[in-house]
């Protein structure tokens, strides 16, 4: 593996983990990176090792959450149990698709992503409501098998689908809503990375260095967002994230 593509992978690994603790979607920047920069690896192999710095970061967030945010654990526990299953379930299936089928199939997912981004400028001003005991365990199953089976498979953008599922459809608060989708996030890395652990489909060598940088990229994002605000790191986020969209297409169309 040449040094520069590390460095590369690095750098984008460190602006994921930066603009994750600001606005989040920093698997937007980091997932098309991946499969830039490394075109000649299986799509399981590259998001495998992606998974890596994906935790660190995860992890970073989730025990900042934790510091300030009182959880429901025995909830909490619930999906957790369901969310590392379904992830592994999930990895596995990706492990058997072609990378002619799931490049185009990325493309089309970042897109998306990237537009709801943009839009959600807003996202998040929302009142709390009351649900049963039983309502919310039921969601709580729905979701975490749901989105983290989606996470397992193809991964960017599970944190604000986690986000969006708890607010509507739990009744959580935002605040609630993000630790408690930072802490399920962390447990469908947890199974991805089982899965990918199994079938050989990480590369230490690739993941260690990018996770440490995606550590540091969400230490600094978090200082950041106090002094700037959301709204300068909003921009910046959107011009880098269509650049590399648009890098990603013309590999997945005329490559």
């Amino acid at each position: 593996m040449e040094t520069y593509i590390i460095v590369l992978l690095c750098v984008a690994a460190f602006a994921a983990g930066f603009i994750d603790a600001v606005v989040g979607g920093g698997g937007l920047i980091q997932t098309p990176a991946g499969l830039i920069l490394l075109p000649n690896l299986p799509v399981a192999t590259v998001i495998g090792t992606l998974k890596i710095p994906a935790f660190s970061g995860t992890s970073f967030a989730a025990y900042q959450y934790l510091k300030k945010v009182t959880m429901n654990w025995r909830l909490l526990i619930i999906m957790v149990a369901v969310a590392i299953p379904s992830a592994f379930l999930g990895s596995n299936l990706l492990t058997y698709m072609s990378n002619d089928f799931m490049k185009p199939l990325l493309l089309f997912i970042l897109s998306l992503l990237a537009i709801y981004t943009y839009a959600k400028k807003n996202f998040g001003q929302h009142i709390a409501k009351n649900l049963s005991n039983r309502t919310q365990i039921f969601n709580a199953i729905m979701i975490s098998f749901i989105v983290g089976f989606y996470d397992g498979f193809i991964g960017p953008g599970a944190g604000s689908f986690f986000v969006v599922a708890f607010i509507a459809l739990m009744g959580f608060d935002f605040l609630h809503a993000s630790a408690n989708a930072k802490m399920v996030n962390l447990a469908t890395n947890f199974g991805s990375i089982c899965l990918f652990m199994i079938k050989g489909k990480i590369i230490w060598a690739i993941a260690l260095p990018m996770a440490a940088s995606n550590a540091a990229g969400g230490w600094l994002g978090a200082k950041v967002a106090i002094t700037k605000g959301n709204g300068f790191i909003r921009i910046f986020f959107l011009v880098v994230v269509v650049a590399t969209l648009i890098r990603f297409a013309y590999d997945v169309f005329f490559i």
